[in-house]
């Protein structure tokens, strides 16, 4: 009986039983929690916002705290100051300038979409009598397809009718985002010095030092990562748009955003950005399709082989095979907003992973060392005991 009370098996049986318990007890007071799921899911998306632009704009603002004329010095407030008056210029200029021809061209190829559709028809049943696809029964493909878009419209027309609640709901919450965003970042960034001594205050005193360096490098990675995907994203949708107007690929300015935006998913992301501009260049003939490929696999090799091994790359260290797991399993799980986190979110914990690791060597390595010590010098290991056990 002695044994068993003492043994291993019967302390995890406990464990578990008290932890399935503990979920079975939650299950049942669910209600209690909804309200908390409200509030996290309410501030999650301003948080994500806010900590986004925060991390692409520190740098900055750390930067123009550094700048010095003589024995005048920028104090964060202002350097706070002068990098939203920049932010909002940017976004202004963007307003003004980029909106309308997104909005423009994105009139222009809903209004083309049945001159698409009947072009694109045209080009497949000319490629239907090649000899590759003679034995194909292209039509029926082509018909499927026009009923799958036929269905998908009137659903989004349907939905778009009968969800007017749900279209002011959105309107309502992106107003939300778009007031209590500025002022989250704007003490993210005046006050972001003071969260690490006020951080301190809730650590133990022997592991302070520690968690501070691990934050420290979380912080780090997230910064990496954000300000090498902005850079990665404007990249591939700038070049990607010149490209499509050096060849006079329609609607050049939006598939280039496109598919810059599309870039934020590794690995994926480039084959849902060409996707759209396959679709317009087969309207143009089989040479504006071959094209639109030269184009996207040149901007591709380029921020493949430069950009993202030089920004990206060095500081994750993932496999792109580990990538490729992450993309499909977050998919699956989270759907497109957990494809963009996945990696991130990867990224952090195996950076605590590694930190805990190297700790946990630091330690082995200092017991063998003083184990050794003792071997070598019993007799002064054992005088030093007794030192410290007389003054005691």
């Amino acid at each position: 009986m002695e044994q068993l009370k003492n043994s291993g098996l019967m302390f995890w049986s406990l464990e578990l039983l008290i932890i399935a318990a503990l979920i079975w007890c939650c299950t049942k007071i669910s209600f209690l929690f909804s309200p908390i799921g409200i509030f996290l899911s309410t501030i999650f998306v301003p948080i994500l916002i806010s900590g986004v632009l925060f991390y692409m704009l520190n740098p900055v603002v750390q930067l123009l705290t550094k700048v010095k004329l003589g024995k005048f010095s920028i104090s964060r407030t202002w350097a706070v100051a002068i990098v939203f008056v920049l932010l909002f210029g940017v976004l202004a200029y963007g307003v003004t300038w980029l909106v309308p021809r997104l909005i423009n061209q994105i009139s222009n190829l809903i209004s083309s979409v049945p001159n698409f559709t009947r072009e694109t028809q045209t080009l497949v049943e000319k490629w239907s009598h090649s000899r590759l696809l003679q034995h194909v029964d292209v039509s029926k493909y082509i018909n499927r397809t026009q009923n799958y878009l036929s269905k998908y419209a009137d659903s989004m027309l349907n939905g778009v009718s009968t969800g007017i609640g749900s279209v002011v709901s959105t309107i309502t919450s992106v107003t939300v985002i778009a007031v209590t965003v500025p002022v989250m970042l704007f003490y993210m960034l005046k006050d972001g010095p003071k969260f690490e001594p006020s951080l301190r205050k809730f650590m133990p005193s022997a592991r302070q030092n520690q968690i501070i360096e691990l934050l420290n490098k979380m912080s780090e990675t997230i910064s990496h990562y954000i300000g090498g995907q902005v850079i990665e994203c404007l990249f591939v949708g700038t070049f990607t748009a010149i490209g499509y107007m050096l060849i006079g690929q329609k609607y050049a300015l939006l598939l280039g955003v496109f598919a810059g935006v599309c870039n934020i998913i590794p690995y994926v992301g480039p084959y849902l950005g060409i996707a759209p501009s396959l679709l317009v260049a087969m309207t143009s003939g089989t040479t504006m399709i071959i094209e639109v490929i030269v184009v996207v696999v040149i901007v591709q090799q380029v921020d493949g082989n430069l950009i993202y091994p030089n920004i990206i790359g060095r500081s994750l260290q993932i496999h792109p095979l580990t990538i490729i797991v992450l993309l499909l399993a977050a998919g699956n799980i989270a759907g497109l907003a957990g494809m963009i986190l996945a990696i991130p979110l990867y990224a952090v914990v195996k950076t605590v992973v590694q930190y805990g690791y190297n700790i946990y060597e630091v330690q082995q390595a200092q017991q063998k060392q003083a184990k050794a010590d003792q071997l070598i010098h019993p007799k002064t290991a054992a005088a030093g005991s007794d030192n410290s056990s007389r003054n005691d």
